[in-house]
């Protein structure tokens, strides 16, 4: 199963180089894209926006920020052939009339090679000593993560990126609320990993993350990690104010989310006794269910649900 794991990532490093001309094809609503967005604290990589049907310039519209943008649309384009088909999703929220708030969706392209350090929460990294972090570049290292010679986080740089300068532009070019009650992040694995440090770290930015089979180990084992304890001590110290923000969580238990549930149930318990509730707060589990976008695609609309309701 290791194995596995390690040809997904090697997969995942080189497909994710190749920038696709042609736009993500959506049964639902339309895509615009930003090509190759420069920045001035991360790799330059393509925006696609995703806008509703009726879409207005007379009317104000949520935001939500999503990671791995190039799996978000259209299988035919991914690495794997699959993709969350946020269009679908969020079609079937309005068809329904189930969120309160019309949103448009931001697939922000993870920078391939560099996307385990974009997406790796940077303190608590930081809060490891020398020798644990000797210890997670070596595991990183036997799972082929890229490295250039000792890993390094860069995800406080990759939240400037979205905070000082894709949102600005975000805001600027479309009809957006800018406040965080009408501002949220989701993604899956490393990227809900960095939905929920992006709350953390930016409360007065984002109003809620949604954060789909958390990749709470940082590496791909259990075994002698230090990193589930550092994610741990620093939820305890910085989760945001529960009465004026939302989290979801969730995990499957195959593949690579067989590495999850233990962990998920230690800190629901954290977030509980932060005092967060059911108006607040989601946590799912899904027997049965795998690390995979076909996985995520068919729960998604949970936690949008609860982000927009």
């Amino acid at each position: 199963m290791k194995t596995a794991f390690i040809l997904i990532i090697t997969l995942m490093s080189i497909s994710c180089t190749h920038s696709q001309e042609d736009l993500p094809e959506v049964s639902q609503g339309s895509i615009q894209r930003i090509p190759d967005f420069k920045s001035n604290y991360v790799t330059a990589r393509n925006i696609d926006i995703w806008l509703p049907d009726d879409y207005s310039k007379n009317k104000r519209y949520s935001v939500l920020y999503m990671h791995d943008g190039q799996m978000l649309y259209d299988a035919k384009g991914s690495w794997n052939k699959q993709s969350w088909e946020m269009d679908e999703a969020a079609h079937q929220l309005y068809k329904r009339d189930a969120c309160s708030k019309e949103f448009i969706i931001v697939g922000i392209w993870n920078g391939g090679e560099t996307r385990h350090s974009d997406y790796f929460p940077q303190k608590p990294f930081e809060m490891l000593t020398k020798d644990e972090r000797n210890i997670v570049n070596e595991q990183l290292k036997q799972s082929h993560v890229p490295l250039e010679s000792s890993f390094t986080p860069t995800s406080d740089n990759y939240l400037k990126f979205i905070v000082r300068e894709l949102k600005p532009h975000i805001d600027e070019m479309f009809n957006t609320y800018t406040d965080k009650d009408n501002t949220f992040i989701a993604g899956s694995s490393m990227g809900g990993l960095i939905s929920m440090y992006a709350l953390c770290e930016y409360p007065q930015v984002f109003g809620g993350a949604a954060c789909l089979s958390t990749h709470w180990p940082g590496t791909f084992t259990l075994e002698n990690n230090p990193i589930p304890d550092a994610f741990k001590q620093y939820l305890k110290n910085n989760l945001p104010d529960p009465a004026t923000h939302k989290l979801y969580f969730d995990c499957g238990d195959e593949t690579l989310d067989a590495l999850y549930p233990e962990i998920q149930k230690e800190v629901d318990f954290i977030i509980k006794e932060k005092g967060y509730t059911a108006k607040n707060w989601r946590t799912g589990y899904f027997p049965g269910e795998n690390h995979s976008e076909n996985a995520w695609r068919d729960r998604v609309i949970i936690p949008l649900e609860f982000l927009f309701q």
